[in-house]
């Protein structure tokens, strides 16, 4: 089994380090790391530190470092813009999402989305994204945090697509399915799901600034799986899987 990951502000500049805080009380108490154990230390920008276990306690860990790296970001940047769907299916989205590889994540806040996000309770909901995207970071062992975007109206998505290299839009009635799609070998690739009612024409329209819309197959996925399922199409088209 792979070393588990552990988050840290910097990776440490001194060989020896104490790892405390909820981070230590994880390694310690719930993972229960013991002396000769390895673990990862991440500041989840690509910089990592192997380092052993020396000593255990309650709520903490002192390790000795044994290697240091600095893994680069993905190129192309793989992001996803979600639609807001209802009950947890976003934060499952965001975990498997995030598994598989995702650089961000843009919550879109879509004309047919039934959850609205607004005052205190959206940003609780956008707190919960963000912790999933964390552990689910960790989880896979990922030296790279996957990042969740703020809110974006329809608006302010287009003009954030702006900055893309590729834009993909999925939508059931497509005719190009997206394992025939040309993909660019650098930059930012950006998929678009849309709500559990579709997106709308509006709304479809003022995407096909960037192409035509594109399908995944014959099927029609649920808002939660069918980012998760480009996604995997893309990690493989690239050459990543």
């Amino acid at each position: 089994m792979s070393a588990p990951v552990f988050l840290v502000d910097a990776v440490p500049a001194a060989d020896d380090y104490t790892l405390d805080g909820p981070e230590g009380h994880h390694a310690a108490d719930v993972q229960r790391l013991q002396p000769g154990e390895t673990l990862i230390l991440s500041d989840g920008s690509g910089g990592t530190a192997a380092a052993r276990v020396t000593h255990a306690e309650r709520g903490s860990v002192r390790v000795q470092i044994v290697d240091r790296r600095t893994v680069p970001a993905p190129d192309p940047k793989l992001t996803v813009v979600q639609a807001l769907p209802k009950g947890d299916r976003g934060e499952r989205a965001v975990q498997m999402l995030t598994e598989i590889g995702v650089d961000e994540v843009i919550p879109w806040a879509a004309s047919r989305s039934i959850v609205q996000w607004k005052g205190p309770r959206g940003d609780k909901a956008r707190a919960k994204w963000e912790a999933t995207a964390r552990e689910a970071s960790k989880q896979a062992r990922r030296p790279h945090l996957a990042h969740v975007a703020e809110l974006h109206t329809t608006k302010q998505l287009v003009a954030r697509l702006r900055n893309a290299s590729q834009v993909l839009v999925l939508h059931e009635e497509a005719d190009l399915p997206l394992s025939q799609v040309a993909l660019p070998a650098a930059g930012e690739i950006a998929v678009v799901i849309g709500p559990e009612g579709s997106i709308s024409p509006d709304e479809l329209s003022a995407l096909k600034e960037f192409g035509e819309p594109i399908r995944l197959g014959d099927t029609v996925l649920r808002t939660s799986t069918a980012g998760p399922a480009a996604l995997a199409v893309l990690q493989a088209r690239l050459g990543r899987w």
